[in-house]
């Protein structure tokens, strides 16, 4: 699975989540911002794509993460 695989869905799924908009959301932004999350909220993202995708990510993989398409690349990494 590619980056460009997972994208659409770490979208969709982020958007749903915090009751965005998915047309709102892109590849290249800060999903802290774009998403208006602290830390605790985005491990709770990461949780449920680790469920969504099954897989697990280590938490020193994702903490200088901060954009949609950077998460997806870590998420194709480890599926």
């Amino acid at each position: 699975m590619t980056t460009a695989d997972v994208l659409p869905r770490l979208l969709s799924l982020a958007a749903t989540r915090f009751g965005k908009s998915v047309d709102a959301l892109s590849a290249g932004d800060d999903f802290f911002e774009s998403l208006g999350i602290d830390s605790v909220e985005a491990m709770s993202m990461i949780t449920a794509l680790e469920e969504r995708f099954g897989i697990e990510i280590p938490d020193y993989e994702v903490q200088d993460v901060r954009t949609f398409e950077d998460l997806a690349a870590v998420i194709a990494r480890r599926v």
